[in-house]
């Protein structure tokens, strides 16, 4: 069977198999089949981002769902965590995103969710990629009168911006606060603006001008240079930069610095910890986090566990072992306590609610977690065989491992989401990790690239 779903949805090059209307139809027949609901039609949220294909999918994707009797509620413009939020606030039966995340404007994704707000399990994936490739759907599909309708949510992110404002402490106050959003031309640019006027603060807005092409072109978490530049320039205390769906924050201190994902969590943790609100005394990241991360939980006195990569594997283990913060080092955070899954501004709001807590500004607060030195290649593939199948690779690997001994580490992967290997080491000088690293990098582009 033709697998379609990678880690995070279904990706690859809008208008080409799978990211084509076709595949859309049946995604959207497929989704409201299992959404069926006994009390009437099946209601699926449906929202996206600012690439000009989205436009494409959801109407293929709408014409799935009525023409499966469901009803396709219509969010427009909305994070991938808004569209999660709506899917829970309305009682709907599932919610789809259309986004290709942090990937350039010529991907696009499918994400569903389901009736709780959180993303489907890789049974209910399998579920839905059976009865597409199967082709039975047609049989499926009920008569004339039983087609849907769409449903436009008119003030989707009037709700939304709502919710997120709700979410910051009401001790605490934003007023005065300059602060610089880089909405990476994507599904935030407005209700980030929106969300952080509303607390009070001073916001300068960067990339929130979205023309169908321009999403994370040289900006949002991906690409922080243009907003280090202008939190320097306004003076202002901190940046956030989100990506193109909305789910990852990565923040800029006011000296120009960035930080990334493990440093925000560490932080966040602590705060929680010092307010008696970490659940378990856990944080949760995965197993790209840097070498510091864990030394910082030792250091802070809570403990650390590491997942795989991908949040769907974060969120797992966060439930599993009863822990309220987790997160990956790209910048994609879940505090349970406030949402079902990663929103990069939550994640926003929490840092700035840590800086006013201890009044430190956000370079203080990033000492809190030492950085060793890390390197990280992608390297194009033509296919994925197993790592530990590939001798000469598995050798390249092994020879570093045995080099670096306890004084590093070296991580392997595949993308879930692109034709990608990811090499990574961590050692105890820059010159080392980027030889070592180039040293197996080399060796994945000569077999597989």
């Amino acid at each position: 069977m033709r697998k379609l779903f990678g880690t995070d949805g279904i990706r690859g090059t809008a208008n080409r198999y799978p990211m084509d209307a076709t595949l859309a139809l049946a995604v959207g027949r497929a989704v409201t089949h299992l959404a069926r609901s006994r009390s009437g039609p099946a209601q699926v949220v449906l929202g996206k981002d600012t690439r000009g294909s989205g436009n494409m999918l959801e109407s293929a994707l709408s014409a799935g769902i009525t023409s499966m009797g469901g009803n396709a509620c219509l969010a427009g413009v909305l994070p991938t965590p808004g569209v999660a939020f709506l899917t829970q606030r309305l009682d709907a039966q599932a919610g789809i995103v259309i986004s290709a995340s942090h990937n350039p404007y010529q991907d696009n994704g499918i994400k569903i969710f389901s009736g709780s707000g959180s993303k489907l399990s890789e049974k209910a994936e399998e579920t839905i990629e059976q009865l597409i490739l199967e082709g039975n759907l047609p049989e499926k599909l009920p008569p004339p009168e039983g087609i849907g309708t769409l449903v436009p949510i008119e003030d989707a992110g009037r709700r939304y911006v709502a919710f997120l404002v709700d979410t910051f402490p009401g001790d605490l106050s934003m007023r005065g606060l300059k602060i610089v959003l880089d909405t990476a031309n994507g599904a935030t640019y407005k209700v980030a603006p929106e969300a952080f006027t509303a607390l009070g603060a001073d916001v300068e807005v960067i990339h929130n001008h979205p023309d169908g092409v321009n999403i994370n072109d040289n900006c949002g978490s991906q690409h922080t240079q243009n907003l280090q530049k202008r939190v320097l320039a306004s003076s202002a205390v901190v940046g956030l930069a989100f990506d193109g769906d909305g789910d990852r924050l990565i923040a800029v201190d006011e000296k120009g610095h960035t930080l990334t994902g493990d440093q925000i969590l560490v932080i966040c943790a602590k705060m929680l910890k010092d307010l008696r609100r970490l659940k378990n005394d856990l944080l949760v990241s995965t197993v790209m986090s840097n070498i510091g991360l864990g030394v910082a939980c030792k250091k802070y006195g809570f403990k650390h566990h590491a997942s795989n990569v991908g949040d769907r594997y974060v969120l797992e283990d966060m439930q599993r072992l009863h822990a309220a913060i987790g997160g990956e080092q790209s910048g994609h955070m879940i505090f349970l306590d406030h949402h079902t899954t990663g929103d990069g501004i939550i994640a926003a709001m929490q840092l700035i609610a840590a800086m006013l807590r201890a009044r430190k500004p956000l370079s203080e607060l990033a000492k809190m977690m030492d950085i060793y030195p890390q390197t990280l290649i992608n390297v194009e593939v033509k296919e994925k065989p197993e790592i530990f199948r590939v001798p000469q690779i598995l050798a390249a690997i092994q020879q570093v491992e045995t080099e670096l001994g306890d004084q590093g580490r070296v991580l392997v992967r595949y993308s879930g989401t692109e034709n990608l290997c990811r090499v990574m080491v961590e050692g105890p000088t820059e010159a080392l990790t980027q030889a070592y690293c180039k040293q197996i990098a080399v060796e994945v582009e000569r077999v597989l690239g």
